[in-house]
């Protein structure tokens, strides 16, 4: 589907490719954004629609979007987060590090000049909120939104069905395991941690078994399948012949990690939009996208967020747009060597012939050894001579004067795929 603006740059419903194709072949509308890809119409629009809803299934890594109008999926995409903040910061501070002890030229540490505000993020994690934040504003200048769903709370449900249930009823509840098995197919990439085998029945396996004197904690569960969990019997995990397996079972989970101290920063961005939120447990989620039996993926997972998800969904869309976070740049002017020294130097200029580095653009070379049509983002020099990046791989040394923009930069790079399970539910 297709986001449309009025002549005023108001959201009006979006409407289907073709219809979309017919605006701009009558001249009753012009490309405003190639991505995603958004028409403006050369007149008001009527009444300002209502009833869209953003769906957010944030993750560390990977975050699912989506736009629903009741029961209809419009609109799927899959934000990537930037995941090299943190190493790109610790490359700088070991340079820094290493002219520093030295003795070389470089300025003197300055330790006592910088305080933190409340609520300060780490810049990796702050990335994450931050592209949230973008995507839901720039989403809502091209969408009539009205409510955001969001993955974030965990309701107190034996609560809510029984208000008098406590003790140890309370403490292991309705879904007892359930969590801890989520958690346990999470941190083993749902295999079986011995034999590796995926797509089939898993059960929750003690590593020092109990008869040995393990316990139920959570470092001592993994998975295993019917087959290894009978076989090793009594044996310990090393015993049986996998001493990673108990490394592994320690190792904490990162990217929960992440997403527990990010999830109320993000919800608080969410509450400065102005639109109406609705959160979501995880739980919720899964039951949801299980119930619609639609594949593990996080559009889907998207889709499935909250309450408010219907019965029945019906997609009119069989697209999926892949945004990638690249930044704008880098804070810094000078190329390095592996040690740190200076190797180059970059122009202090950004754009050059009326272009920048990480616009999307179209080239057309009529003769010579790079004859033919690309489209891709460009990287943009002094001289003139431009590189673009194509979904093949990288052209280098086409000339300026062969550039059409498309797009201009905007932080993120962009790609399309189909939905996985192409078959509309209803």
């Amino acid at each position: 589907m297709v986001f449309v603006l009025d002549k005023n740059k108001q959201p009006l419903d979006m409407c289907h490719p073709a219809k979309a194709r017919k605006l701009l072949k009558s001249g009753k509308a012009a490309v405003y954004r190639k991505q995603p890809f958004t028409i403006i119409l050369k007149k008001e629009g009527e009444n300002k629609p209502k009833g869209y809803r953003l769906k957010i299934d944030y993750g560390s890594k990977h975050t699912g979007l989506a736009i629903l109008k009741g029961n209809e999926v419009k609109w799927l995409a899959v934000l990537h987060h930037k995941t090299t903040i943190k190493k790109e910061m610790e490359k700088r501070r070991n340079y820094r590090r290493r002219r520093r002890t030295a003795n070389l030229r470089y300025r003197k540490p300055r330790f006592n000049n910088r305080k933190r505000e409340k609520g300060w993020l780490p810049p990796s994690l702050y990335s994450r909120v931050n592209n949230i934040k973008t995507w839901t504003k720039r989403l809502k200048t091209l969408c009539p939104l009205i409510d955001v769903s969001y993955e974030n709370v965990k309701f107190d449900t034996q609560k809510m069905q029984n208000e008098n249930i406590q003790g140890v009823e309370y403490q292991q509840g309705t879904l007892e395991g359930y969590e801890i098995r989520e958690y346990l197919l999470e941190k083993f990439g749902r295999k079986c941690a011995y034999c590796g085998k995926e797509n089939v029945p898993f059960e929750v396996e003690h590593i020092i078994p109990k008869s040995r004197g393990g316990s139920n904690r959570i470092s001592n569960l993994t998975i295993a399948c019917h087959e290894c969990n009978e076989e090793k019997g009594t044996l310990t995990a090393e015993e049986y012949g996998h001493p990673e397996v108990q490394k592994l079972a320690k190792k904490p989970l990162k990217d929960a990690a992440i997403v527990t101290a990010t999830r109320w920063a993000v919800y608080d961005i969410l509450v400065k939009t102005g639109l109406k939120i609705e959160c979501g447990t995880g739980g919720r989620t899964k039951y949801n996208r299980i119930k619609q039996e639609l594949p593990k993926e996080h559009y889907y997972d998207a889709c499935c967020v909250g309450a408010s998800t219907s019965e029945n969904l019906y997609f009119q869309t069989d697209t999926v747009l892949n945004i990638t976070a690249e930044g704008r740049g880098q804070h810094r002017r000078t190329l390095v060597t592996k040690e740190g020294f200076p190797r180059a130097y970059l122009a202090r200029q950004k754009e050059f012939f009326g272009f920048r580095t990480g616009d999307l653009v179209k080239a057309d070379v009529p003769k010579g050894k790079k004859f033919g049509k690309y489209y891709g983002i460009v990287k943009c020099r002094k001289s003139g001579s431009f590189n673009i990046k194509t979904a093949t791989g990288t052209v280098q040394g086409i000339n300026h004067k062969y550039f059409t923009l498309v797009q201009h930069m905007d932080g993120y790079s962009y790609s399309e795929e189909r939905r996985n399970g192409n078959s509309s539910h209803g």
